[in-house]
């Protein structure tokens, strides 16, 4: 029922944020030199890798870091990526990735390649066996103020509990947090 339900919405979602998706696609182009997406290297379902498609909202030649490990890292933001990154718009294109079963509306956030404490912490824990989520219960309880055991807390939390009801929860209160921008660093 997870995938279905996946698979149907995140085909609803680009059909209706068509416009908004075009309107960022020109904004990016207009604002910044580079590629229009960020493809991103992330830790998949039982610690596969695989490519995550994001708005770009740094510069081109960032190194592919975590953006708290980025020295002065506002310094790396194209002019338009902070409101990007606040807004969550930055996220649109990884309704592909939903469509193409690399991720889930809601599951834990996919980590980078090189975010070895997070992945070994979730490996420990039983958490890689989940697909990464657009949106997840440790994104709706912290998102980037967490630190990564509170963060791979709230995600054991989620496995443990996991149901489609639990889902509709972590999906509205991911848009009570977007629309009130909360737990956004940058």
């Amino acid at each position: 029922m997870k995938r279905l339900f996946d698979l149907v919405m995140s085909f609803l979602a680009l059909i209706i944020f068509s416009p908004l998706i075009i309107l960022v696609v020109f904004s990016i182009k207009l604002t910044s030199q580079g590629p229009v997406i960020y493809w991103s290297d992330r830790v998949g379902v039982n610690n596969f890798i695989f490519r995550m498609p994001k708005f770009r909202t740094m510069k081109v030649g960032t190194p592919a870091l975590a953006t708290h490990l980025l020295f002065d890292s506002n310094s790396h933001l194209t002019s338009i990526g902070s409101f990007l990154r606040k807004s969550s718009l930055d996220e649109l294109p990884q309704l592909w990735s939903i469509l193409m079963g690399d991720m889930s509306f809601v599951g834990p956030r996919p980590a980078l390649f090189n975010q070895d404490d997070l992945i070994l912490l979730r490996t420990e824990y039983g958490v890689e066996k989940l697909l990464p989520g657009l949106t997840g219960w440790a994104q709706v309880n912290g998102r980037d103020e967490l630190s990564i055991p509170d963060k791979v807390q709230f995600e054991v939390e989620y496995l443990q509990n996991r149901s489609f009801l639990f889902d509709i929860k972590i999906l509205y209160l991911t848009f009570l947090k977007v629309v009130q921008r909360a737990g956004v660093s940058h």
